[in-house]
């Protein structure tokens, strides 16, 4: 028995290795498909391609007599890394920044490195400025002060309660290259944009909507803040331009207003939830005992929340003139709730449900 065991283990660790080698394989063919795409002018990504090839995998799968679940995802793993692959290679290969150089202000923290690495893809020699120093080994300076102002584009990524003052003192050395922030909010920024473009700098404000992990950008969103100076604003738009990630425009009021809703308020609904089950007294071994896939699917959130920055997370929530709104939308909503619970109100329940259903449905219609 513990001999056959043994040799159906072997036999399945050599098949592991076998599987590897094929998605190895496969990453080269998106390699090399990627070229050709590029080649012909085509777009990296092909949705009805990806559907075809999918629908495939479960057609298989039904053939082979295992779940079609298992095949799409496994299908879609791939797909996602070849499009990871491709989409690199594109950055890469369009990459305008030859001979040109970059400092990353803050570039020592988590999107500060991300940019960093970002354009070094693209051919640019990155330095950063961050008394942390560089965690990608590029040429740092403790004081982003003692070097001239020099470079084609200049990235403020550091903590949003430092970058105003950052920008003002951009202002006056008046550099000649691209200026943009990567701030989660911009309305605690404005004094030194204004300052900016009062002094006559090419500049412009960015926000990416993902984590520093994020690899692909498909799917992404990245918004690009209008301050008044057109030629910046396409400058820094053309950085992602090979990309697959969608770009969104707006102004720096409509951004702030609208983040208090897509940041303020999800982190706050999460704040409140662990929060409540923190001080519930129920303990959290008892709860996972009886847990839901709704409960589960929350606390996944919720755990992405408190494993965060929380003194990002306080700037988020203090800093931004709209944040009071978002968070007296939700105290409106809670008190609404528990309203309808007290007075076991049913019609109002499922009221309150439809209404959420349509605009749900409207978004998803969008």
């Amino acid at each position: 028995m513990s001999d056959h065991l043994d040799e159906l283990r072997r036999e399945l660790s050599g098949l592991d290795q076998e599987i590897l080698q094929l998605v190895a394989r496969r990453l080269e063919l998106a390699h090399e498909i990627g070229g050709e795409k590029r080649r012909a002018g085509k777009a990296t990504r092909d949705y009805a391609q990806e559907k075809e090839v999918v629908q495939r995998a479960r057609a298989a799968a039904d053939d082979l007599g295992f779940s079609g679940d298992l095949a799409e995802a496994l299908t879609l793993l791939m797909i996602r890394a070849s499009l990871t692959r491709q989409e690199q290679d594109s950055v890469a290969a369009a990459g305008g920044g030859g001979g040109r150089r970059a400092l990353v202000i803050g570039g020592g923290g988590k999107m500060g490195a991300w940019f960093a690495r970002f354009l070094a893809s693209q051919g640019y020699a990155v330095e950063v400025g961050d008394p942390v120093g560089s965690t990608d080994d590029f040429p740092c300076h403790s004081d982003w002060r003692a070097v001239p102002s020099t470079h084609d584009i200049i990235v403020v990524a550091a903590p949003l309660g430092e970058s105003n003052a950052v920008l003002l003192e951009l202002a006056g050395r008046k550099p000649p290259g691209l200026v943009f922030d990567i701030g989660s909010l911009k309305s605690p920024l404005r004094g030194g944009i204004r300052a900016l473009v009062d002094a006559g700098v090419r500049v412009t404000s960015i926000h990416p909507m993902f984590g520093p992990d994020s690899e692909l950008l498909s799917g992404r969103h990245v918004i690009f803040v209008d301050v008044g100076h057109a030629e910046a604003l396409a400058d820094a738009e053309k950085l992602f331009e090979s990309t697959m990630v969608v770009r969104v425009g707006m102004d720096l009021e409509s951004h702030d207003r609208l983040i208090a809703y897509v940041l303020g308020l999800s982190h706050a609904l999460n704040l409140a939830f662990f929060t409540a089950l923190a001080e519930s007294g129920e303990a959290a071994p008892r709860l996972a005992e009886v847990s839901s896939s709704t409960f589960e699917a929350q606390l996944d959130v919720a755990r992405v929340v408190a494993g965060d920055n929380p003194r990002l997370y306080f700037e988020i929530q203090s800093l931004n003139d709209y944040g009071t709104e978002s968070l007296s939308a939700l105290l409106h909503a809670v008190e609404k709730l528990r309203s309808i619970v007290r007075a076991r109100d049913e019609n109002a329940f499922v009221q309150l449900m439809q209404q959420g259903q349509r605009y749900l449905a409207d978004r998803r219609s969008s």
